[in-house]
């Protein structure tokens, strides 16, 4: 570990850096969605042809945070993989405004997934290894939440649904995948590696997916990366569709809607983290699943225009914000260090091939037999399990644990 290495200035810069980087990556992987009311009618796709292009992408994404996040623990050597990445996903979002078919446009969403999905667990790893443990949850936070929320949940629906508008949804993909070469070249100039601890490495030093299992909180944190990532993906491919189809809401209107999606998480990815690292982890993984049942309802029920909805989104997306808890910090503080990368890359592989990969496909095919509101069911079913399904975490925050443990010592017999 490196944290007494490492200057406070270092580490913030990196955590700067990491959160612009893994934004302009979700704006990019975020456009398809912001842009589908463009996109489905050019190309004339179907409801279960939009569940299968955001499938396709979890799918590619999940294999590879298993996969390559786990070669990056073994190689010892994060910066170069995280590089290449950013050059691989912005050719892909070229390559996604260039299709001319639904076959094209899948291939273009499978290698773009492939290129991303290594990258937030090598940036936790990274995190893990810099920062102080009493920031970890804010950091964490920051790193995955700040920057893919205001820029890929934020300012991604705002400018391309404005863009598209005025100069057609190919051009609007060209846009997102030009900044991606920029934030390879600051990470490429101003982050640098940790430093190896004798003895890790190599190809026998690994984590298998039956030792992290052994963990109770690793298999209570994929289940709710399984819940809740469903919900993100299916959120991000339909809602669009349910207010300009169902509401009757203007493509311009539903995306200030999802903007507003990427504001909250924004604040979210301070707030929320924050609230973790003081209060503990497991609170906040019961109480705020249950936000999220707030849009699907608001969704469906509360009428008026397009911005009484907002807040009643703005507040429902705080379900965002326990993202970093269950992806990287709890797994972080339950195994070890070493094996950042791996145990971030198993909880949000599984949740992005069960639920990234599955969910959609489910969803499209529910909204083809019963129409889109049976999409706003699916989601209030998953934000009730995945809070449930928190209370049966075991508490990791240092904080609370140093408090635990000074308690059991006070109160302990002489």
């Amino acid at each position: 570990m490196t944290t007494q290495k490492t200057s406070a200035r270092y580490q913030a810069t990196m955590v700067a850096i990491l959160s612009l980087n893994f934004g302009v990556l979700f704006f990019d992987r975020n456009a398809l969605n912001f842009l589908m009311p463009y996109v489905q009618p050019d190309l004339k796709l179907s409801f279960s042809q939009v569940g299968y292009l955001s499938s396709a992408l979890s799918f590619t994404w999940a294999l590879s945070g298993l996969f390559i996040g786990a070669w990056s623990d073994r190689a010892g050597r994060k910066k170069i993989f995280i590089v290449m990445a950013g050059v691989a996903f912005s050719v892909c979002s070229l390559m996604s405004g260039i299709a001319s078919s639904f076959v094209m446009l899948l291939g273009a969403r499978l290698l773009m997934g492939a290129a991303e999905g290594a990258v937030l667990p090598i940036s936790h790893s990274l995190v893990a290894a810099e920062v102080s443990p009493q920031r970890r949850g804010l950091a964490m936070g920051v790193t995955q939440n700040f920057g893919s929320n205001f820029l890929g949940s934020f300012v991604a629906p705002v400018v391309l649904t404005v863009f598209a508008a005025t100069f057609g949804w190919r051009h609007a993909f060209f846009l997102a995948g030009a900044p991606g070469l920029i934030c390879a070249a600051l990470i490429w100039f101003f982050v640098k590696d940790p430093e190896r601890a004798d003895g890790e490495g190599g190809a026998e030093d690994r984590l298998t997916l039956a030792e992290a299992f052994k963990h109770r909180n690793m298999i209570l944190c994929s289940l709710i990366a399984v819940l809740l990532v469903s919900y993100l993906v299916i959120t991000w491919a339909f809602m669009p569709l349910f207010l300009t189809q169902v509401r009757g809401f203007d493509p311009k209107a539903a995306g200030w809607l999802m903007g507003a999606l990427g504001l909250s998480a924004t604040v979210g990815s301070f707030v929320v983290p924050a609230i973790s690292d003081r209060v503990g982890r497991r609170p906040v993984m019961i109480a705020i699943p249950f936000l999220g049942l707030m849009i699907p309802f608001g969704a469906m029920y509360l009428g008026g225009s397009p911005w009484i909805l907002a807040p009643v989104f703005f507040f429902g997306w705080a379900l965002n914000g326990i993202f970093p808890l269950f992806m990287a910090t709890i797994p972080s503080e339950t195994i070890p260090a070493r094996y950042v990368a791996t145990a971030a890359g198993f909880v949000m592989g599984l949740g992005e091939v069960i639920g990234g990969v599955f969910s959609p496909a489910v969803a499209g095919k529910a909204a083809d037999l019963a129409g889109l509101p049976a999409v706003m069911w699916i989601l209030a079913a998953l934000a009730l399990l995945a809070g449930f399904l928190g209370m049966g975490l075991h508490e990791t925050a240092p904080g609370k644990m140093r408090s635990a443990l000074q308690d059991a010592t006070e109160f302990a017999p002489v």
